[in-house]
């Protein structure tokens, strides 16, 4: 990834300090009522569209003090001399409208753990976006398994699913989709394609809470949800995450593994302990400020969801801005990010990296987002080390090396820009300042170059 690609946690962090706030501030409307006395640009020497700082976050409840200085106070950390983390599993799992929930120390965990007990590993391939955070295909190497990309939808910014069945074969034993960014994936078709090849799927909702795929919440339409509680989500807690389900079993086992291999509910001790395990339990403080978080998550949701709209209607004319599309199927989105594309040449072939740097330079934090992620090396990495040598032949990797092309994905990375869920905070006023930044850059365009 390039210079103007910031890490997503880097970005999240930028935009919610409001750090490229400008020296004045001043509202115009957006493209098609706005002045065409747009002004000099702000990067090169002009007066920003907007100086205001953005809302920042994570938000601090002070009523939640209380109970996490009384878990504190008490030494009860640990959840099985506690109840918080269990209150917190029955409350989400309502939320979510599943039977269970089982928390985890964070998000990349609850993906193992989910891996782990839907028995996917070792010779094994799962269908994964390329279009995803790093810990998305990490999860699949670290369970010595292979993580097969499938092309990303461009309009969508989602794993495309009409380039998913092309990439099984008799070694695949899972799709993982993940509703990037907080906007769902089409699972109609995911689904639909795992039942006819008899493939699990395990939802990466890490960015997804709340989202909706016809009125159900992503993270209940496959056999497991996975979310990320991490210091930037929506819900978060500095470090957590959650694996639901229905299936009972399959819950059980998500415990018991979780907790050490400890037998519990349908998994019974044959031993000392009945199977293999590891420790990946959430705190009590982590989920008493979860307990605390969660009553904002409704009311946040519809306001990022209600300002993303509007955003969109206020740029989508602009020439060159593409505003993401989102599937006929979407309810709902979360708006982990608020993604669209660059089409540079309606801005005078303008780089995108100039373009993020004017509408920074204009007060509008914002980032390029991922880069192909596949050609950074790490999968490399893993395909030369012993465990994977052991256990794929040379052909097979070299196979799989050979198919490493993924050209829908690598032209979204070159045209992605970013803005943060906490922007999303604001005011239609707020969403007004980005129209007109971005604005402004393509009416000064040509003093660009």
């Amino acid at each position: 990834m390039n210079e103007n690609n910031l890490t997503r946690r880097q970005f999240i962090a930028a935009a919610s300090a409001g750090s490229l706030a400008a020296a004045a501030s001043r509202t115009i409307p957006a493209y098609g009522n706005i002045s065409k006395k747009a002004g000099k640009l702000a990067i090169l020497g002009g007066q920003p569209v907007r100086t205001k700082r953005w809302p920042s976050w994570p938000v601090w409840d002070r009523s939640a003090e209380k109970s996490v200085l009384s878990i504190l106070r008490s030494g009860n950390w640990f959840r099985g001399r506690g109840k918080t983390v269990s209150e917190f599993e029955e409350k989400y799992a309502k939320l979510m409208g599943v039977k269970r929930c089982v928390c985890t120390v964070n998000g990349t965990n609850a993906l193992l753990t989910a891996l782990h007990v839907l028995d996917i590993g070792v010779g094994d391939e799962v269908i994964v976006s390329p279009y995803t955070f790093i810990a998305t295909y990490n999860v699949v190497i670290g369970s010595c398994a292979l993580p097969v990309f499938a092309d990303t939808d461009p309009e969508t910014f989602q794993i495309n699913p009409d380039k998913i069945e092309e990439r099984i074969n008799k070694n695949t034993k899972a799709i993982m989709p993940v509703h990037i960014l907080g906007l769902p994936a089409n699972m109609d078709k995911i689904n639909a394609i795992a039942r006819k090849h008899n493939l699990k799927v395990i939802e990466d909702a890490c960015q997804a809470w709340m989202a909706e795929w016809r009125g159900k919440k992503c993270g209940t339409l496959g056999d497991l949800g996975c979310f990320s509680f991490q210091n930037s989500k929506h819900l978060p807690c500095g470090e957590g995450g959650a694996i639901i389900g229905n299936d009972d079993e399959i819950m059980d086992r998500c415990f018991s593994y979780h907790n050490c291999g400890r037998p519990y509910g349908s998994v019974k001790r044959t031993s000392g302990y009945p199977i293999i395990g590891t420790n990946r339990r959430m705190t009590e403080y982590q989920a008493a400020i979860l307990l605390s978080q969660i009553k904002r998550l409704e009311k946040d949701t519809q306001m990022r969801n209600e300002n993303a709209h509007y955003l969109t209607s206020k740029i989508k004319d602009i020439p060159g801005i593409i505003p993401h599309k989102l599937y006929e199927g979407v309810t709902r989105a979360a708006y982990h990010l608020y993604p669209f594309r660059y089409k540079k040449e309606h801005f005078n072939n303008i780089p995108r990296g100039k373009f993020l740097s004017a509408l920074s330079a204009e007060g509008i934090p914002c980032s390029g987002g991922y880069g192909p992620q596949y050609k950074d090396g790490l999968i490399e990495v893993a395909l030369n080390s012993k465990n994977f040598k052991r256990s794929f032949s040379k052909k097979r990797l070299n196979k799989y090396r050979e198919q490493n092309h993924y050209p829908d994905n690598d032209q979204l990375c070159k045209e992605a820009v970013w803005l943060s869920q906490s922007m999303l905070l604001g005011t239609k006023r707020d969403m007004d300042d980005i129209a007109a930044a971005t604005l402004k850059i393509y009416e000064n365009r040509n003093k660009l170059a």
